[in-house]
């Protein structure tokens, strides 16, 4: 008896210490992520106090909906644009900084500092870059003598200057990452390629990418959530245009949600975007388990 009431002591204290955390996760979290999986399955208006159980029309809306086809084609190609540049220069970088020699931290810093400014102040900055008239970018074409280019009135090239964007800030990120994995390479591995004769190229190829794949693997997985989850880019630079060309999965939803005031198939709308990340998050973490991080 004295041992179950120690146990029950124990678990009592324990509940008592993470309440303090549990309620905002609850209030905050676990509450509303209910609330949309049930409002999913309605057709609430977001402002009349009726409304109605629906089953899975909502889904089945959307799955038959063009407008989320192609909100799914734009979240494809812009994952796919960020994604591989972002890596590719990330690791690019990381390869010519990852030694400290003179002004290496500056220049880490430099192309660090996108990642912590915030997202809108990028963007309007970077709206000012591709305005058509005066803005720097067709300044530059200018220059060297080729015709101005609508960036963000064109939906041939609005999704390009998202992921211009997008790619520019999240490349110093990348490159820390990378950084941290090439200074884990053990230096012997190195030695004794040279002692056997072999390339840079070759050195490169057969030990340093194979010893960083986990972290590229990592990377990939994670830029691919990110740019699943951007919004704060489109919103400044094209609110999802011209003609939806830049709408994306999560500008779909916020477009449905608050300027059209359908929250069911918004809500239907999130919750696919939840299990895509989810699914990602899953295979990170299984794959994750298979290798030995560096």
């Amino acid at each position: 008896m004295k041992i179950t009431s120690q146990i029950l002591t124990d678990k009592a204290r324990v509940l008592l210490f993470i309440a303090p955390l549990m309620a905002p996760l609850m209030a905050f979290w676990l509450i509303p992520f209910g609330w949309s999986v049930y409002i999913s399955f309605t057709d609430w208006d977001y402002i009349s106090p009726d409304y109605y159980y629906v089953g899975f029309e909502n889904y089945q809306y959307l799955l038959e909906d063009r407008d989320f086809h192609q909100a799914m084609l734009n979240t494809f190609w812009f994952a796919l644009g960020v994604v591989v540049p972002t890596v590719g220069l990330g690791l690019i970088f990381a390869l010519m900084l990852h030694k400290n020699f003179a002004g290496s931290q500056f220049y880490r810093a430099v192309i660090f500092s996108p990642w912590i400014t915030p997202t809108v102040a990028v963007s309007i900055v970077w709206s000012w870059v591709f305005e058509t008239k005066a803005g720097l970018a067709n300044l530059l074409l200018d220059k060297v003598g080729f015709a101005p280019i609508p960036w963000l009135e064109s939906g041939d090239t609005a999704m390009v200057a998202v992921i211009i964007v997008t790619v520019w800030q999240a490349i110093g990120w990348t490159m820390l990452f990378y950084i941290s994995a090439l200074n884990k390479i053990p230096t012997s591995l190195y030695e004794a390629t040279l002692i056997d004769g072999c390339s840079p190229l070759t050195r490169f190829f057969k030990i340093t990418l194979p010893l960083i794949s986990p972290t590229t693997f990592f990377l990939v997985i994670v830029n691919v959530i990110n740019a699943i989850q951007a919004f704060d880019q489109f919103q400044i630079l094209t609110q999802g245009g011209p003609s939806g060309s830049t709408r994306t999965l999560l500008y779909l939803f916020y477009q449905t949600a608050f300027e059209q005031y359908d929250m069911g198939p918004a809500a239907a709308t999130s919750m696919i975007i939840l299990l895509i990340t989810g699914v990602l998050t899953i295979i990170n973490t299984v794959m994750g388990k298979r290798w030995v991080y560096y």
